[in-house]
C-alpha cells in the first residue's frame, strides 16, 4: 500500500485533482467528453484507502463489467491485489445480487436462487401466454417481457401496476389486457421456482432495504463511502437503492455526463444527475472540461451542438491539444452514393489502420448500403452489437420465400417459411412432410403438392393450409415470370402480410425489424438501377438472388482483426476512435422522426449526436443524402438541424461528387425539389433520341461503384449509345450512357 506516497497525485490536473482529494460529504464530477473520469473515480479510491478507509467500507458501482474489471486492474497496480480485493466493486447487478444471496431468506428466497437472463424471461412469458390461451400474435413475449422490464426498473410492483389507471388503460388501448394478469403469473412463477430476472435483482434490493430497516443500517454502515460511475445512465430503481444506502454518512460520489445521456429507452432518467444537488446538502460540484481525446475543432464542434440544449448542467469542454483538421460535411445524392463516397475516404486514408476508422449510425438498418459498398471495395469490417446485414432473421426470412420462388427445390427455405407467418403448419406436420418425401424420393415441394395422391394421412385442415401455402408460392412464380425483381418482393411482402406481422411488436427491436425489410426493398430497388447501367444486364429475381449469395460470401474469418467498426450510435458510446464517419444525418432519420413530440427527446437526440462527434479523436466526417428510398420510393430529404447547429468555424464543406447532386450546398436550408432528370430515370419516361454525349473515346472517367477507369471505345446512337470503360480495379465494363453513373476524372 501507498501509505505515505502521495506521487500518484501528480497524475492529475487541477480539476481531477480538487475531485479526488475530496473525501468527506457529497459530491458531483461532471466529466466531459474524453476527461479523464475513470482515472478521478480510480485515483479517488486509492486516495480513500491511503487515508485510512477501509476498502471493505468502500461501494463502486459500474455500468459495465468492462469498467469494472479495468478499475479494479488499475487499483491493484497502486495498492496492491490483495486490498483490491476488498472492494465492493462492480456492475449494479452483480453487486446487488451479491446482496441478495446473503440476506435471500428475508424475502421468501434460498440463498441459492437461479437468475433468469432475457431468453429465460421469453420462455417463461411465452408458455404463460399459451396457458392464459392469448393470442401470441398479439401478446408477444419478446413485446411483454420489455413491458414487465420497465414497470420493474420503475419500481412499479404487481399491485402498482394495477392501481395505476394510466398504465392499465395504456395495455387497454395496445389490446393487451391481460398484461397485468401476465406480470402476476410471471412473478408468482419466478418466486415457485426461487428465481429472480434480472430486473428483480433492483427491485428486490429497493423490496429488502425498504421492509427490512435492520438490513438498510447494516448496509448503510457497511458502505460509509458509495461511488457511482455513469449516473447520467441510473433508472429510478437505482436511484432509490443508492439515496438509501448512501442516506447515513452521505459519502457519495456521482461520476457523470449530462450530455451522454442517451438511453432513456431503457429507463435512465437524466433528472437523476440534473436534480443530485437537491438529494444531498452541501454538495460539492467538480467540473472536468479538459478533453484529452480530440482535436480543437472537434470539441468546439461538439461544444456548439451541446450549447442548444436547454436541460442541461453548464460546462465548457477545452483542449490544449491542435486544432487539427475541419469537420468535414459532404451531401451526396442518394444513400448509395453516400456509403460509396464513405469508402472512398476510407480508402484515401494514408498510414491508417482499418482498426482505427469506425462509421456510425442512427439505426442498424442504415448498415446495408455502407456493408454493400465495403465488400465491394474489399474493406474488412465489422458489426458490433448485431449482425451482418443479410443475416438478419427478418432478411433471411423474406431472401428463403423468394428463393423458394425461384427454386421449389430448395428444402431449407421452404422449411423456413412454411409457417412464417404462422399459418398453423407445426413441425409434426412438417417431419411427416420429410419423412414422405424421402419415402417417395420427392422433394418437399413435391410432396406437398402430391399431399392427396400420397395420402400421407394429413386431417382436411391440415391439408387445406398445406395446399394455401402452395397456392401462393405458385402464384408468385407466376408472378415472376412478368416481374422485376422489385416488384416482386413487393407483392410478396404484401401477399404474406410480413409488415403486418413485424408491426405487432412495437418493442424497438421490432421497430427495428420493420426498417430491416424496408431497407431490404431499398436495396433491391438499387440493385435494379445499377442493372440499367449495364448492357444486356438482367434485373429479375434470380440475378438479385445471385448478387446477394455474393455478398453473405464475403469471407473475413482469413483477414486479422484491422477492420472498420460499423455501429449504431448507442453502442459507440465509452469507445474512441482516430477517424468516425457519421452518417445519415437527415430530418426523421437523425433526430429521427419518434423524437419530435417534445423537447426532452429532440435533446436526447442531440445529446446523441454529441457522443457521436466526441468518439473522434483525429478526424470527424458526417454527411447526409439529399434523396434516399423507403419502401421503394425515392423521397427527397433534408439535412438535419443539428448540421447547422455546428459553428461554421470549425467545419468545411465539401461538395458531393455524385452525379446529379441535389444540392451544391450542404447547409442550404430547403426542403429539396425533386430533380426532374432522376425522376424520368427511375420511372423510365419515354427515350430521347437526341441524347447528348458529353464524352469521347480515351477520356478518363470515375464511377460511384467502379471507380476510375478510361473509356476505351463509344458506340450506337442515342438512348441506345454505349461505352466499353475499363476500370482500374473491375475491368471492362459495357454501360449505357443514359443511365451510367459516370463523371469525368
Amino acid at each position: 500500500m501507498l501509505e505515505d506516497n502521495k506521487s500518484y497525485l501528480k497524475d492529475l490536473n487541477e480539476a481531477q485533482l480538487n475531485a479526488v482529494l475530496k473525501t468527506d460529504g457529497p459530491s458531483m464530477v461532471i466529466a466531459g467528453a474524453g476527461s479523464g473520469k475513470t482515472r478521478v473515480l480510480t485515483y479517488k479510491i486509492v486516495h480513500l484507502i491511503n487515508n485510512s478507509v477501509d476498502p471493505f467500507e468502500i461501494l463502486a458501482l459500474t455500468f459495465t463489467n468492462k469498467a469494472a474489471k479495468e478499475m479494479k486492474l488499475r487499483i491493484s497496480s497502486m495498492i496492491g491485489e490483495s486490498e483490491s480485493k476488498n472492494i465492493w466493486m462492480g456492475t449494479f447487478h452483480s453487486v446487488f445480487a451479491k446482496i441478495l444471496r446473503f440476506e435471500a431468506h428475508k424475502i421468501g428466497f434460498t440463498s441459492d436462487f437461479t437468475i433468469y437472463d432475457v431468453q429465460d424471461s421469453e420462455r417463461l412469458i411465452s408458455s404463460i401466454i399459451k396457458e392464459k390461451n392469448l393470442d401470441k400474435d398479439i401478446y408477444k413475449s419478446k413485446s411483454i417481457r420489455n413491458r414487465i422490464s420497465s414497470l420493474k426498473n420503475s419500481f412499479i410492483t404487481v399491485n402498482g401496476y394495477f392501481s395505476n389507471d394510466d398504465l392499465v388503460e395504456s395495455d387497454n388501448l395496445s389490446r393487451k389486457p391481460e398484461t397485468g394478469n401476465v406480470y402476476k403469473e410471471y412473478n408468482e412463477r419466478l418466486v415457485k421456482s426461487n428465481s429472480m430476472d434480472f430486473d428483480d435483482l433492483l427491485m428486490k434490493t429497493n423490496e429488502l432495504i425498504n421492509n427490512h430497516p435492520e438490513v438498510l443500517a447494516k448496509y448503510q454502515e457497511k458502505f460509509k463511502y458509495i461511488l457511482v460511475d455513469e449516473y447520467q445512465d441510473t433508472n429510478h430503481s437505482q436511484y432509490l437503492i443508492v439515496k438509501s444506502l448512501s442516506d447515513k454518512y452521505q459519502n457519495i460520489c456521482v461520476v457523470g455526463d449530462d450530455a451522454q445521456s442517451i438511453y432513456s429507452f431503457r429507463g435512465a432518467n437524466i433528472n437523476n444527475i440534473i436534480n443530485f444537488r437537491n438529494d444531498y446538502d452541501n454538495v460539492e460540484v467538480f467540473r472536468l472540461e479538459q478533453n484529452y481525446r480530440s482535436t480543437k475543432n472537434i470539441v468546439n464542434a461538439a461544444n456548439s451542438v451541446i450549447d442548444h440544449n436547454k436541460n442541461k448542467i453548464d460546462k465548457e469542454v477545452w483542449t490544449d491539444n491542435d486544432f487539427g483538421d475541419k469537420v468535414e460535411i459532404s451531401s451526396n445524392q442518394s444513400d448509395i452514393g453516400e456509403a460509396r463516397g464513405l469508402c472512398q475516404k476510407v480508402i484515401s486514408l494514408n498510414n491508417t489502420s482499418f482498426s482505427d476508422i469506425a462509421i456510425l449510425y442512427r439505426t442498424n438498418a442504415q448498415s446495408r448500403p455502407i456493408e454493400d459498398s465495403l465488400r465491394i471495395n474489399k474493406i474488412p469490417y465489422q458489426i458490433f452489437g448485431g449482425v451482418s446485414f443479410y443475416n438478419r432473421k427478418e432478411i433471411k426470412d423474406v431472401l428463403a420465400y423468394l428463393r423458394l420462388i425461384v427454386n421449389s427445390s430448395d428444402e431449407e427455405s421452404l422449411k423456413r417459411v412454411i409457417n412464417y407467418p404462422a399459418r398453423g403448419i407445426g413441425q409434426v406436420t412438417i417431419n411427416k412432410i420429410i419423412l414422405a418425401a424421402q419415402k417417395y424420393n420427392l422433394t418437399l415441394y413435391e410432396t406437398i403438392k402430391k399431399n392427396k395422391e400420397l395420402s400421407i394421412g394429413f386431417s382436411s385442415s391440415v391439408s387445406i393450409k398445406l395446399e394455401n401455402f402452395i397456392e401462393l408460392i405458385d402464384v408468385l412464380k407466376i408472378e415472376n415470370q412478368k416481374l422485376n425483381a422489385f416488384d416482386l418482393t413487393k407483392e410478396l411482402i404484401n401477399k404474406v402480410r410480413i409488415v403486418d406481422e413485424l408491426k405487432k411488436d412495437d418493442s424497438p427491436e421490432g421497430i427495428s425489424r420493420l426498417e430491416n425489410v424496408q431497407e431490404l426493398l431499398n436495396g433491391i430497388r438499387d440493385f435494379i438501377e445499377d442493372q440499367k447501367e449495364l448492357v444486356d444486364a438482367n434485373d429479375n429475381l434470380s440475378e438479385f438472388l445471385s448478387t446477394v449469395a455474393l455478398s453473405t460470401d464475403f469471407d473475413t474469418k482469413d483477414l486479422d482483426e484491422d477492420k472498420v467498426s460499423l455501429m449504431t450510435l448507442h453502442l459507440s458510446k465509452g469507445l474512441e476512435f482516430k477517424h468516425v464517419f457519421i452518417v445519415g444525418l437527415e430530418e426523421d432519420l437523425f433526430p429521427s422522426a419518434l423524437s419530435y413530440n417534445t423537447r426532452s427527446e429532440l435533446e436526447e437526440e442531440r445529446r446523441l449526436f454529441y457522443v457521436g462527434i466526441t468518439r473522434a479523436k483525429e478526424n470527424l466526417y458526417l454527411s447526409y443524402a439529399n434523396s434516399r428510398y423507403r419502401w421503394g420510393k425515392l423521397i427527397y430529404c433534408e439535412e438535419s438541424r443539428f448540421l447547422n447547429e455546428i459553428d461554421k468555424e470549425f467545419v468545411k464543406l465539401k461538395k458531393s461528387n455524385n452525379l446529379n447532386s441535389i444540392s451544391d450546398s450542404p447547409l442550404k436550408k430547403v426542403f429539396y425539389k425533386p430533380n426532374p432528370n432522376l425522376k424520368r430515370l427511375s420511372r423510365n419516361a419515354p427515350i430521347n433520341v437526341n441524347l447528348k454525349i458529353n464524352f469521347s473515346e480515351g477520356e478518363n472517367v470515375s464511377h460511384e461503384k467502379f471507380g476510375t477507369g478510361k473509356i476505351v471505345k463509344i458506340e450506337g446512337f442515342g438512348n441506345d449509345t454505349k461505352a466499353i470503360v475499363k476500370f482500374k480495379k473491375f475491368g471492362e465494363k459495357n454501360l449505357l450512357l443514359r443511365f451510367a453513373k459516370l463523371n469525368k476524372a
